[in-house]
């Protein structure tokens, strides 16, 4: 039975665990809202869109490793 950790994320990459990917996620999403000048409402959109891609990159980064 997959946990809600495993559903979510991809723990198939060696090079990282859950709280680097939180600490990755939290600076892109901190990025996203500095490129728009910190205007409030879009905070979900910001943490969606960097767990979106910070999920895409480990993909990425698994099948290069392997």
């Amino acid at each position: 039975m997959n946990t809600v950790n495993e559903s979510l994320y991809d723990t198939n990459s060696p090079s990282i665990n859950l709280d680097e990917f939180r600490v990755m996620v939290a600076e892109n999403a901190y990025y996203r809202a500095e490129a728009r000048g910190f205007e409030l409402g879009y905070e979900w959109e910001d943490w969606h869109g960097a767990e979106c891609e910070i999920r895409t990159e480990r993909r990425y980064w698994a099948k290069e490793v392997t």
